[in-house]
C-alpha cells in the first residue's frame, strides 16, 4: 500500500471514530461546518464540507468516494449542502468536472495566483498562465456555477500594470468568487532563503499596500462585495464555509494538521504525516487541544468581525461579553474612527478603506 492510499485510510478511519464533537473533533483534507443534531439516528447535520488544505485534485474519483462514504456514515449532509474542492489549474480537465460533479462537489477554489508566466516561474508554481486560463474555460462549459479563484499581489516582477491585467481577466472571465492574497515569505523556506542570498528580489510592503488599495476600488467598480479583507464575490456568492470561521461557528476536521472549533475550545491533529498514519492505524486520534478563555474568545471575536464587511457589532459584544467590555472597544475605537481608519454604523465598528490596511494593527489594539 503506497502512502497516499495509508493517508486516506488513515483519515477514513478518523472519521469512524470520531462519534461527537465533545469526544474528539478536528480540520484539514475535510473540514464541516456543524450545523445542528439530528435527534433522532444521533447524527450531526452539516452544510458546508471544504476539501483542501493540501492539494485534493490529485485525489482520484474513487479515493474521494471513499472519504464521502466515511462521511455519510457519520453524518447528514443538509439539501442545500455548500461542498467546495481545491484544485489546482493543471489538475483540471473536463472528465474529473464531470466525476467531481458526480460526487455532489459542487464548488472549486482554483490556485490561479497569477495570469503571467514570469511570475508563476517565480513563486515555483507547476502551472502556467495558459492552462490558468484553460482551467476557467473548462469550469465554465461545465455544469459549475460557482467558483472561486486566488490571486497573488505584492510580488517583486508584479507592476502596477500587470497587477492590473491580472484583476481584468478575472472581472471579465465573470469569476463569481475572488481571493486576493498580498505575497508573504514563510520563514526558512527556499524563497526565504534565496531572498537572503539576493538571489530574488525583497517583498515591498508599500507596495503591497498600494496594489490592495487599487484591488479595492477595481472589485467595487466591477459590482463585487469586499465581504472580508481578502475576500470578493458576486452578490449571493460568498464562500459559506469560510464564512463560518469569521462568524465563530463551530466546525470538525480531519487529516494531518487538521484544526477543528467548537465554539469554546481548538482541536489540532499532529502535522507530521507518517505519525498522523501511525496513530490512526492504532485508533488513536493524534490531537491536543485548547480550552479557550472568555477573554480569548472575545479577543478572537474582535479579530474575526473585523475583517468582515459587516464589522464589530458592539451590541453583540455587549450581550455575550457584557457591557463594560463593549464599552472599552467602543472607546478605544474612537481613535481610528477620529483618524478615518473605523467607522461607526447601526453600533457596529467598521473598517474603512483605508483601515483595512492596518486591520490586524487595530484588532490587536482592541484586544483585551
Amino acid at each position: 500500500m503506497g502512502q497516499k492510499e495509508k493517508m486516506i485510510e488513515a483519515i477514513v478511519k478518523e472519521i469512524q471514530l470520531t462519534t461527537t464533537f465533545q469526544e474528539n473533533a478536528n480540520h484539514s483534507s475535510a473540514e464541516s461546518k456543524l450545523e445542528n443534531i439530528d435527534r433522532r439516528n444521533k447524527t450531526k447535520v452539516i452544510s458546508t464540507l471544504y476539501f483542501g488544505g493540501g492539494t485534493p485534485s490529485l485525489l482520484s474519483i474513487e479515493e474521494l468516494e471513499l472519504i464521502f462514504d466515511a462521511l455519510h456514515t457519520r453524518f447528514v449532509f443538509a439539501d442545500d449542502m455548500e461542498i467546495t474542492l481545491e484544485a489546482n489549474p493543471d489538475d483540471i480537465t473536463e472528465i474529473k468536472l464531470t466525476a467531481w460533479k458526480g460526487l455532489g462537489i459542487n464548488r472549486l477554489s482554483v490556485g490561479i495566483q497569477s495570469f503571467l508566466d514570469e511570475e508563476l516561474i517565480w513563486m515555483n508554481r507547476a502551472h502556467t498562465a495558459a492552462e490558468s486560463m484553460a482551467c476557467i474555460d473548462l469550469i465554465r462549459q461545465s455544469d459549475f456555477t460557482n467558483f472561486s479563484v486566488d490571486l497573488i499581489y505584492g510580488s517583486p516582477l508584479l507592476s502596477d500594470g500587470e497587477w492590473a491585467k491580472n484583476v481584468q481577466l478575472a472581472i471579465e472571465k465573470k469569476i463569481p468568487h475572488i481571493s486576493c492574497y498580498a505575497l508573504t515569505v514563510e520563514p526558512k523556506t527556499a524563497l526565504d532563503k534565496m531572498i537572503a542570498l539576493h538571489k530574488k528580489a525583497p517583498v515591498d510592503s508599500e507596495k503591497q499596500a498600494r496594489q490592495f488599495l487599487l484591488l479595492m476600488d477595481w472589485m467595487e467598480q466591477a459590482g463585487y462585495e469586499h465581504y472580508e479583507i481578502s475576500n470578493f464575490a458576486m452578490p449571493g456568492l460568498r464562500s459559506r464555509h469560510n464564512s463560518s470561521y469569521w462568524l465563530g461557528e463551530s466546525y470538525y476536521a480531519f487529516g494531518p494538521a487538521a484544526h477543528a472549533f467548537d465554539g469554546k475550545s481548538r482541536r489540532w491533529n499532529v502535522a507530521n504525516n507518517a505519525l498522523y498514519i501511525q496513530s490512526l492505524q492504532k485508533n488513536i486520534i493524534p490531537v491536543e487541544e485548547e480550552i479557550l478563555t472568555e477573554t480569548q474568545q472575545l479577543n478572537e471575536y474582535i479579530m474575526t468581525s473585523l475583517r468582515t464587511m459587516e464589522g464589530l457589532d458592539l451590541d453583540y459584544a455587549s450581550a455575550i461579553f457584557g457591557a463594560e467590555k463593549s464599552n472599552r472597544i467602543n472607546v478605544l475605537g474612537n481613535k481610528y474612527i477620529n483618524t478615518g481608519k473605523l467607522k461607526l454604523v447601526n453600533h457596529k465598528l467598521i473598517l474603512t478603506r483605508d483601515g483595512k490596511l492596518f486591520a490586524d494593527g487595530i484588532a490587536a489594539d482592541l484586544f483585551f
